[in-house]
């Protein structure tokens, strides 16, 4: 059985030819109609006068390849309504897709080229890099493109990370059973009664506290890789998880956000310490920082082995953005009405000075987070 493949055939694009081309655009230019007030789809019969044309550029999607610009003519390019460079003809303009995702923090972006009118002179592609050491590769116009096989960078990591924090779990576990019995109790957390003279609740910058807030740190770091490995935007920039995709950089790209959640919930304590002084509740603030610690660990991990008991029988099944945000916003509101009535417990306090001492350190922050988060 023989195939007959189209005759036209394409060695390379871009700069002598040293890109594959990945995906070409000349079927996505659209233009805007001022009747309908709106970006419609380039016609060459109605709009061959356009002296603008624009699409959108898929950024996520195609990290790691290059955006490639030419004209015959001279023009401008213009990305997100913004003029970035002048275009001289005949000559290629190559941008890294993976600059431009960095600098503007999106999944795609609207680029604009102005010049001469129609498309005849205007070419934009994506492309992948030749190696100097491959074999040229002839593609044919079949309409099919040659991507790189998609690389499972995460699989790896999550095993190592879950045993991980098993043997983390493990060692406070036998080393410090006491304190993990108590952290880890739900009863004691939904108890109003707390005892201020215990040792954890007495002196939370001990080593064993520490300890204890270190483990929450790397539990937190997990959960935020794991959900980027479901593609779930934890942050909308992705400014840590967006590089070379090994192993080694995603075990460092843990590490960095271990260390970010630690130093986050020393400050949280931090920023208890001072609000507690302005309004005089000193003798609070112990506990308060207590119940947030305990409430995390048994929450986050609780999380945790949810997800990934989901996601390691259902590999194939994709988690909905809200997988995350909702449990998150009824644990942090949950955990500020429990905060509320242990507090309420332990001092004779105005409900104004409460009120506005909660808001300080529980709710403005989730307000905050909720808002780089979406």
């Amino acid at each position: 059985m023989s195939v007959t493949f189209a005759q036209s055939r394409v060695v390379g694009i871009g700069p002598d030819n040293r890109y594959y081309p990945v995906h070409n655009f000349q079927d996505d230019f659209q233009v805007y109609d001022e009747g309908a007030r709106a970006y419609i789809p380039y016609i060459v019969e109605q709009h061959a006068s356009q002296t603008a044309v624009s699409t959108y550029v898929d950024l996520e999607s195609n990290r790691h390849y290059s955006l490639l610009i030419s004209t015959q003519q001279d023009g401008y390019l213009f990305i997100n309504a913004a003029l970035k460079r002048k275009l001289h003809a005949g000559q290629w303009q190559v941008l890294s897709i993976d600059s431009l995702y960095r600098v503007y923090r999106q999944p795609e972006i609207f680029l604009t080229i102005y010049g001469s009118p129609g498309l005849s002179d205007k070419q934009l592609f994506i492309g992948y890099p030749k190696s100097a050491t491959q074999k040229p590769v002839i593609l044919s116009d079949d309409n099919l493109s040659v991507r790189p096989r998609p690389q499972a960078v995460y699989a790896n990591f999550l095993g190592v990370g879950l045993l991980f924090l098993l043997a983390t779990h493990a060692f406070l576990f036998t080393v410090y059973r006491r304190a993990f019995q108590r952290f880890y109790s739900l009863r004691d957390l939904f108890s109003l009664r707390a005892q201020e003279e215990s040792f954890l609740i007495n002196r939370p910058l001990s080593s064993v506290n520490m300890l204890f807030t270190l483990n929450l740190s790397f539990i937190i770091a997990y959960l935020i890789i794991f959900a980027q490995s479901r593609n779930l935007e934890v942050f909308a920039s992705r400014t840590l998880l967006l590089s070379e995709q090994r192993f080694g950089w995603v075990a460092s790209e843990f590490l960095v956000l271990s260390a970010i959640t630690f130093i986050s919930l020393m400050g949280k304590y931090v920023a208890l310490e001072i609000c507690g002084g302005l309004y005089k509740l000193q003798s609070i603030v112990n506990v308060h920082y207590f119940k947030v610690i305990q409430s995390s660990l048994l929450f986050f991990s609780i999380l945790t082995l949810i997800l990934t008991v989901i996601a390691y029988n259902t590999p194939s099944v994709t988690l909905p953005q809200k997988t995350l945000l909702i449990p998150l916003i009824g644990f942090y509101v949950g955990r500020l009405v429990l905060l509320y009535f242990v507090i309420r417990s332990l001092e004779s306090i105005k409900n104004l000075y409460l009120f506005s001492y909660l808001c300080i350190v529980e709710l403005i922050p989730l307000i905050i987070g909720l808002r780089f988060a979406l």
